[in-house]
């Protein structure tokens, strides 16, 4: 349920400041690319799993210019 309300949280990585300090130098954060926040696994699980659902039940198209029937997919 948290995934669905906040589907994003603070870096780990950065501690959700966006920048990393590597010696002397500052340079933005690898994993958040600077965003500060990071996307949920739980809500990867849920994209993942709306995004398999949605490739795996297509309807089939037609052409509405030519007829009204249903054509299969080549």
């Amino acid at each position: 349920m948290l995934c669905a309300v906040q589907p994003f949280a603070p870096c780990r990585k950065c501690t959700g400041t966006g920048i990393r300090l590597a010696g002397r130098k500052v340079k933005l954060c690898r994993r958040c690319h600077g965003h500060r926040y990071r996307l949920r696994a739980g809500r990867r699980l849920l994209n993942t799993g709306r995004d398999i659902h949605h490739a795996g039940t297509r309807r089939p198209h037609y052409d509405r210019r030519t007829d009204r029937e249903f054509t299969e997919w080549p």
